[in-house]
């Protein structure tokens, strides 16, 4: 990782021929991390310091707009340079990204392999295993000794993104087997791959989504899986630093759109306008949602003018149940997102929820009856046991919302993060306060208790 030190070390160095020197030695992420912070009119200087391979790596992991920077301050001859050097699944992934205009020139430019290469992969659909694949992969034929298929990986898969795994495939390209290059290296080279090969293939499919995938390579603790078409050929590999970013992505975009921001990629420097765009919707939508909890309180008026007590209460309702719902909901949300649980589980999450929901609504419904003590006047203190009745019920109400709700929007296929948390707090405030002001005004019209 570049330290603050590191950076100020560099920010120093006024020699153009040392800096070159320092930032052709960093690790490429650092020198990205690097040229991401300088002053944009320092950018592209800095960037032609790299020579042609450490170029091609820090760029790729440049931030999306300060790419499309470069490619518009580099020159047209060093930009296609890069852009023919990248992994196809990176270049897919730029090119997802510019201005149409700016892709369509970039791929005219490249080689009719990287360009055929390229188009495979924006073939698919977004977020599916296909277009997070890359092409560069290690295929043997059927037939080769073990001898044969090392000289081969020597003399043409050198370049390939990984070479741990190799996959043997008929004249078809129909995925057959999986060898390892530790069984290759251990293995007399007069043997045939097929008989050392593994026969037991983990693969994906094209239209797999890729949270799918990723799920897939974590429980059989894969470094790539191979992405086969319809027909069952090879057309790619998943490798597991694309996992890492899957699993990072589907997981900032579940959080994000837990708390309201619809983007599901803003990050804490994006534009305040993207930043608008991304919130705004949602708290419009909230409010709306939330007309429906102050509807709920409108008729009983009279009732909170009578006991004015209630409006020190009520907020407790509010934030308490929304938290216990929120917690249940967030729980239930990752365990579908990490595939721990499927719709099918859902009484037996339940049950479980419900009793330690019991536990909860025991300890916070105590909690509110003292509280409430401490605020009602001695003619009013009943009020306190029905707030501690209410907040028991609610809390309940709450862990059963929490499951049933992302379930259930899982099992609509509807993503369970998208609407759940704005769903479940607008139920239990308008549950909670009906349920309360309800039970008071009863006891006010028919008990006739003291106010």
């Amino acid at each position: 990782m570049l330290t603050q030190e590191s950076r100020t070390s560099l920010s120093e160095i006024a020699d153009l021929n040392q800096l070159k020197h320092e930032l052709n030695e960093m690790p490429a992420i650092d020198v990205g991390d690097y040229i991401a912070e300088l002053p944009p009119e320092k950018r592209a200087i800095a960037f032609r310091l790299l020579n042609k391979t450490e170029a091609t790596d820090v760029f790729e992991y440049l931030p999306q707009e300060i790419q499309e920077e470069l490619i518009g301050l580099l020159h047209n001859a060093q930009v296609c340079q890069i852009v023919e050097s990248m992994r196809p699944d990176d270049r897919a992934e730029l090119f997802d990204e510019l201005p149409a205009g700016i892709a369509k020139r970039l791929v005219q430019q490249l080689s009719p392999e990287e360009r055929q290469a390229t188009a495979t992969i924006l073939g698919y659909a977004e977020g599916t295993a296909g277009r997070v694949m890359t092409t560069e992969y290690v295929r043997l034929r059927q037939g080769l000794t073990v001898g044969e298929a090392l000289a081969k990986i020597r003399l043409a898969d050198q370049d390939k993104e990984t070479i741990y795994y190799a996959y043997v495939t008929d004249n078809n390209r129909k995925l057959k087997q999986v060898v390892s290059l530790r069984q290759l290296l251990f293995s007399i080279p007069d043997v045939l791959i097929e008989d050392i090969a593994s026969d037991r293939v983990i693969k994906a499919k094209t239209e797999m989504p890729q949270e799918e995938v990723a799920q897939l390579m974590k429980r059989y603790d894969l470094i790539a899986v191979p992405v086969v078409d319809r027909e069952d050929r090879l057309v790619g590999i998943i490798t597991v630093d694309d996992v890492v970013d899957i699993l990072e992505q589907e997981a900032t975009e579940d959080i994000q759109k837990l708390a309201g921001v619809s983007g599901g990629d803003e990050s804490s420097l994006s534009h305040p306008l993207e930043k608008l765009r991304n919130r705004l919707p949602w708290l419009v939508g909230v409010m709306a949602l939330y007309i429906g909890a102050s509807s709920a309180i409108a008729p009983f008026q009279k009732t909170i003018s009578l006991v004015p007590v209630l409006a020190v209460i009520m907020p407790l309702f509010s934030n308490t149940g929304g938290t216990v719902g929120i917690q249940a909901l967030t729980v239930t949300i990752r365990s579908l997102g990490v595939g721990e649980v499927t719709p099918a589980d859902t009484m037996k999450i339940l049950r479980r929820e419900l009793l330690a929901g019991l536990g909860t609504a025991l300890a916070l419904g105590t909690t509110m009856v003292l509280l409430s003590l401490i605020w009602t006047s001695p003619e009013t203190r009943w009020v306190g046991y029905v707030a501690g009745l209410v907040m028991a019920a609610n809390s309940v109400i709450a862990v059963t919302l929490g499951t049933l709700l992302p379930m259930g929007l899982k099992r609509l296929k509807l993503d369970p993060a998208l609407i759940s948390g704005p769903l479940v707090t607008t139920m239990l405030d308008t549950i909670g306060f009906i349920l309360f002001l309800t039970l008071i005004t009863i006891s006010l019209n028919i008990l006739h208790l003291p106010t």
